[in-house]
């Protein structure tokens, strides 16, 4: 009888185990529809760069320049893709050093784990997600220096930029790095990570560059409104995969961003269009275009963190404060930011970083501030947060533009700048018309 009890316990204690290991094992596995839906995110978020943002800049340069302008997006999504698996991932998420950049265990993405930590999903996957946002990030610089920056020039600068500025700001931010152990600040999917650091980088630039010939006494058109309005459909929708799957899996979360990013791109078109109708007397394609834009950088910092509500404020104010930004840059101070990155990109990403600092809070529908933290303290982490990347991105920026203009010259030639940039630097035309 006694032989049978510890049989028996043994039995027990063997299932117990193979219990506990199974519990243990299923840690350690992510997540498939989680996985999915940022496999499905990484998707899209590419799709804003190529064609979406090619698209949307291409439409508002002109016939002689379009070609240069897609293939420089083009361009530099590859050079940012293969740095990005060579060094930049474990620069910005890498494992956590002295909180100013990630350690190197992850060069040239090595000792992947099978999950990565605080999330539901293979590193492998984390690692693409975030890959597409180092894409898309220097891309959109393009649309400051667009007919008269040189090819060599602009590949270059955007391949530095991505390690110096990008990648540590990441890290700082979203990587676990000092910023946020420091100010406890919130940066849902990119107003201070992309939208600060590129609008601001791109005012130096153009700064840097210098206006193109005839800004700003003559108009420079867009060639092909409905091109840009295609290009910002692109973005609209990659939109969701950059905003929703910011929240890293598919919950709750992903949808209340998606929510946001819709309702505020949503409300900053109309928005826009009301400003101009009053402004100039009538709405445009172009304005439509570029108030979607402004609603969706403005809400990126806040999409998963704000009700829709809240949304609904984010993109009107955008379209009011991005619209004045617009003629403060270009048409007061005669700054030749072509395509007025810095107005919206910049100006959108910051004010909406600072908005979330407010309406964070619960009785506005937010998702409530940290520990210890409350509306003064969060707006103080946010506004500083912004102030020292934008200092960052300046400094550095115009430190990278002249370091690799000893090597490629920043500026076409004016007879290159006059004959178009399709022709002279690559040959080929966007358009042939026989």
């Amino acid at each position: 009888m006694l032989a049978r009890w510890i049989a028996g316990f043994g039995a027990l204690l063997t299932i117990a185990t193979a219990a506990s290991a199974q519990d243990t094992v299923q840690v350690a596995v992510s997540d498939s529809g989680d996985t999915a839906w940022i496999l499905t995110s990484s998707a899209l978020v590419l799709m804003m760069t190529l064609p979406g943002l090619a698209l949307f800049y291409g439409g508002l340069v002109r016939t002689k320049n379009v070609l240069s302008v897609v293939l420089q997006c083009g361009a530099i999504a590859a050079v940012a893709s293969v740095l990005w698996i060579v060094v930049g991932y474990t620069l910005a998420f890498g494992g956590l050093t002295n909180g100013w950049l990630g350690a190197g265990n992850a060069w040239m993405m090595i000792e992947m784990g099978a999950l990565r930590e605080g999330t539901t999903m293979p590193e492998s996957t984390f690692g693409l997600f975030q890959m597409t946002f180092a894409v898309i990030t220097p891309a959109l610089m393009v649309g400051a220096w667009v007919e008269r920056a040189r090819f060599g020039w602009v590949i270059g600068f955007c391949a530095l930029w991505g390690l110096i500025v990008y990648a540590p700001v990441a890290h700082w931010i979203w990587g676990g790095g000092w910023m946020a152990q420091q100010f406890g600040v919130l940066d849902f999917a990119g107003g201070i990570v992309v939208h600060t650091t590129a609008g601001v980088s791109a005012l130096v630039i153009a700064l840097l560059l210098g206006r193109r010939e005839g800004f700003p006494e003559k108009p420079l058109l867009p060639h092909a409104p409905t091109l840009t309005m295609m290009g910002a459909a692109m973005l609209w929708v990659g939109w969701f995969g950059f905003n929703g799957g910011s929240a890293f899996a598919a919950t709750d979360d992903a949808s209340t961003a998606i929510i946001n990013t819709h309702v505020a791109a949503s409300a900053a078109a109309l928005t826009w269009l009301l400003v101009e109708k009053f402004m100039i007397g009538k709405p445009t394609g172009i304005g439509w275009a570029t108030g979607a834009i402004a609603g969706l950088a403005t809400v990126t910092p806040a999409a998963g963190f704000i009700s829709p509500g809240a949304a609904i404020l984010f993109g009107i104010l955008a379209g009011v404060i991005c619209y004045g930004a617009i003629q403060l840059v270009k048409h007061r101070m005669n700054i030749d930011d072509s395509l007025d990155v810095f107005a919206v990109h910049g100006v959108g990403g910051i004010l909406g970083t600072l908005l979330l600092g407010i309406f964070l809070a619960p009785e506005f529908g937010g998702t409530g501030y940290a520990e210890g933290m409350g509306m003064g303290s969060q707006l103080g982490g946010q506004a500083i947060s912004v102030v020292i990347v934008a200092i960052w991105s300046a400094i550095a920026s115009a430190i990278i533009a002249l370091m690799v203009s000893l090597v490629f010259p920043m500026r076409v030639s004016s007879d290159a700048e006059r004959e178009g940039l399709d022709i002279t630097s690559h040959g080929e035309r966007g358009w042939e018309f026989d």
